[in-house]
This record gives C-alpha cells, sequence and structure tokens, in this order.
C-alpha cells in the first residue's frame, strides 16, 4: 500500500497511513484472511487506534478502508462467538462498543471508503463515519436478526438518522443486503464510484477536506452532529456557539489574510 508516510505497524489487525504530511490518515482494516470479520482483538486494535488519532492535532480527516479484496467488513466474527459463553459475550460488549465509538466520536470528518461485503458491524463501521464511498461491487446489509440477535454497534440508531424510521426498519427486520443500486436510491451511501475506486475516491474526498480550515471543519462537524437531533431554536445556539469558537480562531485570521494576498492559507490549526 502505498502512502507518503507509513511507519512500522502497532496494531495486529489494523494498519494506519498517513498522507499528505499527515493530515489524512488511513486506517485499514487488515484481516483480509477473515474478510475483515470483526474479532475482539480487531476491535480492540480499532479503538487504540482511533484513540491515537483523536490525540494527533496534526490530523484533518480520516479514511476507514479494507485490505480484503472482497470485503470492507463482514461483520463480527461468528466463529470466534460459536465459542462463547454468556460471560464472553458480555465481556466483549465493552469492546466492541470502544471501537464504534472511537470511530464515531473523532473530531475529524471521517469517510468509509466501501467495496464488496459491508455488513452487520461492518456496515454500522461505515456508519459510524461521516461520509460513505462505495464502489459497484457493495453488497450492504444488517443482517443481525437472522442469527438471533440485532444490531449493537450503533446500527439502529444511525441508519434511522440516515434513511428514517420506515426504511431502517424495513433493513433491520428483514435483515435483507442492498446492492449499491439501491443504497445509493435510498441515501445509505454519499458518493458512488466505479469498481475498484472507493479508496482513492475517499482519500481524494479526504484530501479536499483536509485543505480547508482545520478549526472551521471540526466546529462545523461539532455543529452538525450535536444540532441534529434538537429543536431548532436550541440548534441555532449550537451552531452560534461553533460560529463563535471559529471566527475568532487563527485559522480565520489567516484565512482572511490569504484571500487579501491571493494565496493558499497555511492554515495555524487554533
Amino acid at each position: 500500500m502505498s502512502s507518503d508516510e507509513a511507519g512500522p505497524p502497532a496494531y495486529d489487525h489494523v494498519t494506519v497511513a498517513r498522507h499528505d504530511g499527515g493530515h489524512v490518515v488511513e486506517l485499514v482494516l487488515d484481516r483480509p484472511e477473515a474478510l475483515n470479520a470483526l474479532s475482539t482483538a480487531m476491535a480492540r486494535d480499532i479503538a487504540a487506534a482511533t484513540g491515537a488519532l483523536a490525540a494527533d492535532d496534526a490530523v484533518r480527516a480520516v479514511v476507514v478502508s479494507s485490505s480484503a479484496e472482497k470485503a470492507f467488513c463482514v461483520g463480527a466474527d461468528l466463529k470466534e462467538r460459536n465459542g462463547f459463553s454468556d460471560a464472553d459475550l458480555m465481556a466483549q460488549r465493552p469492546v466492541f462498543r470502544a471501537a464504534f465509538g472511537g470511530i464515531l466520536s473523532l473530531a475529524v470528518p471521517t469517510i468509509a471508503a466501501v467495496h464488496g461485503f459491508a455488513l452487520g458491524g461492518g456496515l454500522e463501521l461505515a456508519l459510524s463515519c461521516d461520509l460513505i464511498v462505495c464502489d459497484e461491487t457493495a453488497v450492504l446489509g444488517l443482517p443481525e436478526v437472522t442469527v438471533g440477535v440485532i444490531p449493537g454497534g450503533g446500527g439502529t440508531q444511525l441508519l434511522t438518522r440516515r434513511l428514517g424510521s420506515s426504511r431502517a426498519a424495513d433493513l433491520v427486520f428483514t435483515g435483507r443486503r442492498v446492492d449499491v443500486e439501491e443504497a445509493w436510491r435510498v441515501g445509505l451511501v454519499d458518493r458512488r464510484v466505479g469498481v475498484g475506486g472507493d479508496r482513492e475516491a475517499a482519500l481524494e474526498l479526504g484530501r479536499t477536506i483536509a485543505a480547508n480550515s482545520p478549526v472551521g471543519v471540526r466546529n462545523a462537524k461539532r455543529a452538525l452532529r450535536q444540532g441534529s437531533d434538537v429543536d431548532l431554536a436550541t440548534g441555532l445556539d449550537v451552531e452560534d456557539g461553533a460560529w463563535r469558537a471559529t471566527a475568532f480562531s487563527g485559522d480565520r485570521a489567516e484565512g482572511v489574510a490569504a484571500w487579501g494576498e491571493k494565496r493558499r492559507p497555511d492554515w495555524p490549526g487554533r
């Protein structure tokens, strides 16, 4: 995998690659032999990697991609769970919540680059991102009810917020899979690209975002997230707070100066 800067691997089941001077970071799901099935160890790696990224001020956008040829992620590792006791399953629960929550809570924009199967927890990883880019091979679904559980990585909540309650109910209650055509039509994916183009399209989208004011983008994400499930008046107050946090930043001063001098901004990021 090519990148501008990639350090030695620090995790067993994910790889972190840095692009564009570290401003765009690729978090690669890297358990290809299992089609990136989410084991306890892999979930720990995702939680640890996202925790490190959250503390890195250089990061401006994160792309979640896959090293598996035929899948983004096929969901929880049922082979591992097949041997679980009830106590084992309960012990795994906070590990999984930390993995999904690690992506969901990142302050910078996150983009899922999806090809092949994105099922169960795999789709939930994608839904935890702000934007989803899919190629034409993508197959998406939340089949948990077909194996006696329900989506537990945020799927019932995040899918409803994307699609509305009735469309989310259709997918959750039936456990059916949808192809990229239907996913695009109902708004489950944000960008649709040709076969094999998901990763580069997601990275290019990350580069576009990373070229903008880091302070502005972070505060815009905060306003979008915090204002999405409140009444309009409260949402406008959320937006006002985010605007104030941006308007008196070094980024705003640099942005105005760069505009006046007809040059690219050199964002201080504070």
